[in-house]
Formats: structure tokens, sequence, C-alpha cells
């Protein structure tokens, strides 16, 4: 069994996870490097996955990455919906086994798919997720953002828990519905700063409501006491997820783990805001937690996630 250092070891490039490829190498791969560059958190997940699966997984992060980063591309939505329709003709050409577009992210996604052949409606629910992105309106509902989240994380974790070679497993799909949502949830809170001042509103209209906001401005110190109580509610809810989905871990295979692991960085993100008050806007929530690594690790070697 490899022991927590080694982990960390790995990922610094100092000594090889289980398997027959490095970790130095395996990053040296296109799309390792984006997915290592540009999303830290499903890098590192990625890690404790066998090393004949890392690519396969990399791809597909890489993948998510580009359609996620469509909004901040283009400044008219009919440029991002366009970029999007290249992928979805991607997609399509993949599937149907046509020549496939020259483009590194497209190329190593397309080998994946014919390799594996894994859900094509989550590749769709994936995309129309984030052509969401180009409308600026609030979620009416908490529901309503609930189901935005399912799209954009949890259509994520399904695809890479057949990348793992688990399918049609019940309690692992209801776990990664939950867990997607929690950590998409976790994660909006995270961003919202930084959405607010993009214009792109993260409360929905009923909790604004119900919380003394006004869904058509954008948070300020002087609405912060409402903005807290409206982000207490949402972390609530990410919570109440995060618990359904490890209430099922008894029931998951452990070829899965590597595909729940997020659970630990949206417990961790919940924590430290529920410690920040619930204020967004306290310093240090944007930074990274330096120790992320090491809890995953721990929750590897437990089994856990």
């Amino acid at each position: 069994m490899t022991t927590i250092p080694g982990y960390v070891n790995a990922v610094r490039g100092k000594l090889p996870l289980p398997g027959k490829r490095s970790i130095t190498a395996e990053a040296s791969s296109p799309v390792a490097a984006l997915v290592r560059r540009h999303d830290r958190d499903r890098f590192q997940t990625a890690l404790f996955a066998p090393a004949a699966r890392r690519e396969a997984l990399f791809a597909l992060y890489a993948f998510n990455y580009e359609i996620a980063r469509v909004r901040e591309r283009v400044r008219e939505p009919t440029l991002g919906r366009i970029r999007l329709e290249w992928w979805r003709e991607t997609i399509d050409l993949a599937y149907l086994g046509a020549p496939v577009r020259r483009h590194p992210v497209a190329e190593a996604l397309v080998m994946v798919i014919r390799a594996q052949n894994p859900t094509r409606d989550h590749f769709e629910r994936l995309i129309d997720g984030r052509e969401a992105d180009l409308d600026h309106t609030p979620s009416a509902t908490l529901a309503a953002l609930e189901d935005y989240a399912e799209s954009t994380s949890s259509c994520v974790i399904y695809l890479a828990l057949e990348l793992l070679g688990v399918r049609d497993d019940e309690p692992a799909l209801a776990a990664a519905r939950n867990l997607g949502i929690a950590y998409a949830l976790a994660g909006l809170l995270r961003a919202l700063p930084w959405r607010s001042a993009a214009g792109r509103p993260v409360i929905p209209v009923d909790i604004a409501r119900r919380s003394g906001l006004d869904p058509d401005l954008p948070p300020s110190p002087a609405n912060r006491p409402a903005l807290r109580r409206a982000v207490e509610e949402i972390a609530a809810a990410a919570r109440n997820r995060l618990a359904e989905a490890r209430r099922l871990s008894h029931r998951i295979p452990a070829a899965a783990a590597p595909a729940l692991l997020s659970a630990v960085i949206a417990e961790r993100s919940l924590r430290r805001l529920e410690q920040a008050g619930f204020d967004p806007f306290a310093p240090g929530l944007q930074e990274p937690d330096p120790l992320q690594m090491w809890r995953l690790a721990l929750a590897a070697l437990r089994g856990r996630f």
C-alpha cells in the first residue's frame, strides 16, 4: 500500500503511483497538463485512479474545462453557442466513427469515447448545462439551481464512473448525483464574488427574496447580512446533498472512489464558509486549501469519500 507521503510526493513528480506510468509522464500529456493547470481539484482526484484509467479521466476533465470556460471566452452569447455547437458536433463525430477535428482535447476525448463508449446523453446534458451559462438570468428556485448543478457537475461524475468501469450501479449513480450537486453548489458559493462582479448571479430568486435580497442587484457590503442568510441556505442544501451521497458509501464499489473524492473538497469548502460566518467575501476563502492533497490521500487510504 502506498503511504500518504508517497501520494503527495507522486504529485510533485518524485515517485510513481501504483501502475506502469509515473505522474511526471502522465502530466506531460496535453490533456493532463491542461487539467493540472486549470482544474486542480479534478486533477488531484484523478491521481487516485488506476494508472491505466487516468488518461481517460484527464481527457474527460479537459473537455469539461473547455466547455466550462466558453462563457469567459466570448462577448456575445451567439458566439458561445457556436463554440458549444462545435463540441456537440465533435461528440457526434466520435460516436459515428467519423474523422475527428484537429484539437488536442477533442482528439483525446474521441479516443476515449471510441474505446469505452460512455453514455452519450451525459455529454449532451453537460453541453446543455453550459449553454445556460450564456444567460445571465438567475435561477428562479433552488431546485432549478440544483438541476443546473446536476447537468454541469453530476454528469461529469457519471461519465467518470463509467471510465473507471462502474456502470449501471444504482447506489453509485445516486451518490454521484447528490455529490455533483453538493460540489457544484459549494463551488458556486466560493466563486460568488467573482461571478457577481461579472454579472453572473448565483443566488436563486426564491432564496434572495426570503433572505431580503434584491435579486436584480449584485451583492454589496450594504446587503451583507441578507447575503449571509441566502448563502447559508444554499450551503445547507449542499450539506444535505453531501450527506445523502455519503449514506450510500457502504454500497458503492471501491473502483468508484476516484470519481467521488470531490466530496472531501466540497466538505472542506463548506466548512471554511461556515467558519467565515457564511460571508462569501471573507478573506482567504478564495485561496486553495494547502492540505487538500493530504485530505484526499487520507480519504483514499481509508476507502472513503
